[in-house]
């Protein structure tokens, strides 16, 4: 099922070398995030005492990830590194130990409630989990508790921020629900071209299908888009969506032979570059949520 390649042998002699930093020359807490929505949250809750590298970068696909020589020294040189867990990055681990990093290691989706589904015949675990607000909430107290153990002079900082940003991520959820509440039952469905919504869709009673798995690595089949295509046509969902990190290939296929069209693009695993319309975790919520509601209530 792994298609990722590693980093070649003849680099990663040389990563070895590479001394573990304590921290910058500004002072800053030298932090690496595997991905841009834990980068954000690493970000909002460490302010400026933070300086963050971020792995996986915007419109980037986590699942197939290749770190490089570069990601390597990055890892080497941090203080903390924030991880999503819950089998997202497959290529962590092996990273870690390449860079020979010896530091404390972040498990920002610590405390979450896991979903599993099936895949392939297997049962795996979402990680996708930062896509229900709540669990939003438990991300930044991990961070939160994270940064303050490696710098303990900004800890009052790290939970005031922390507090700040929950109070905010409360605020998105309670508005997410307020969007959504007038969709009636029946047409609260949804097309993805990767199972990444599947917490979302508990959180605020969406069902999500999709011709994809949990990861992108996943081979849809043509038994499986047949059965979906079917599915589409008798239950009248007339849009389909692709996400940021995805090709839109398969969604275009699934549209032309529903009779459904593509809708705009939603963000799942991955932010906008800076500027784009999913720039923040919480503005991926002010992106996505407005776009659903039009589709279902468009049915």
């Amino acid at each position: 099922m792994h298609r990722r390649s590693f980093l070649q042998a003849a680099l990663i002699v040389p990563l070895l070398l590479v001394p573990v930093a304590a921290h910058a020359a500004d002072g800053k807490l030298k932090v690496v995030a595997s991905f841009t929505i834990l980068g954000d949250i690493v970000k909002s809750v460490g302010g400026d005492r933070v300086a963050v590298t971020t792995l996986v970068g915007p419109d980037g696909d986590a699942h197939v990830f290749e770190p490089t020589p570069a990601d390597a020294r990055a890892v080497a040189a941090a203080d903390v590194v924030v991880v999503n867990g819950l089998g997202l990055e497959g290529w962590m681990q092996r990273l870690i130990q390449a860079s020979d990093y010896k530091g404390p290691v972040v498990a920002a989706s610590a405390g979450v409630k896991s979903r599993t589904m099936d895949e392939d015949g297997a049962t795996v675990t979402d990680p996708h989990a930062w896509q229900d607000l709540s669990n939003g909430r438990l991300y930044v107290a991990n961070v939160a508790a994270g940064l303050a153990a490696a710098d303990p002079q900004g800890a009052a900082a790290y939970r005031a921020a922390a507090a700040a940003y929950t109070a905010a991520i409360e605020a998105k959820d309670e508005w997410v629900r307020a969007e959504l509440k007038d969709v009636p039952s029946a047409q609260r469905r949804i097309i993805t071209s990767h199972d990444a919504f599947g917490y979302f869709g508990a959180a605020y009673g969406i069902t999500f299908l999709a011709p994809v798995g949990v990861s992108t690595e996943a081979e849809p089949s043509a038994a499986g888009i047949a059965k979906l295509i079917r599915q589409m046509r008798s239950e009248g969902i007339k849009v389909v969506f692709f996400e940021n990190m995805t090709s839109p290939k398969l969604v275009e296929t699934l549209a032309s032979e529903s009779g459904a069209r593509v809708g705009g693009t939603l963000f799942s695993d991955a932010l906008s570059p800076t500027g784009g319309p999913a720039d923040s975790y919480l503005r991926m919520f002010d992106n996505n949520v407005p776009q659903l509601k039009a589709a279902m209530l468009g049915m």
